[in-house]
């Protein structure tokens, strides 16, 4: 079962807010919100309204839609199946690069 997409949008949040060495006291004052706000956000018990959800993309240097990038939540079969689809779309060139960036990434 999928999580919520609050609390993956929480989650998103908080990491790229550590991810930029910002404490939550730190993003809530530059987005002027609560401090405890912002916790209940990023623990999915909270929804922001759409001017704090640009107000936090905009202090996270990030656009909106990449709060909404859950990806990274991707595991097991799902990671392969979308790895897959992904390669079947590549041309021979983008197949040539993929090799070359993936056998980097093993060694």
């Amino acid at each position: 079962m999928k999580a919520p997409v609050k609390k993956l949008l929480g989650a998103r949040i908080k990491e790229l807010r550590k991810g930029r060495n910002l404490s939550q006291y730190q993003l809530s004052e530059k987005i002027d919100i609560d401090p405890k706000h912002l916790s209940r956000i990023e623990v999915g018990n909270s929804f922001p309204s759409l001017d704090t959800l640009e107000n936090i993309a905009k202090s996270l240097g990030v656009e909106m839609k990449d709060l909404f990038e859950f990806e990274h939540e991707v595991k097991g079969k799902e990671l392969k199946d979308k790895i897959k689809k992904l390669l079947d779309e590549a041309d021979e060139a983008k197949l040539r690069l993929i090799l070359k960036v993936s056998r980097a990434l093993v060694r």
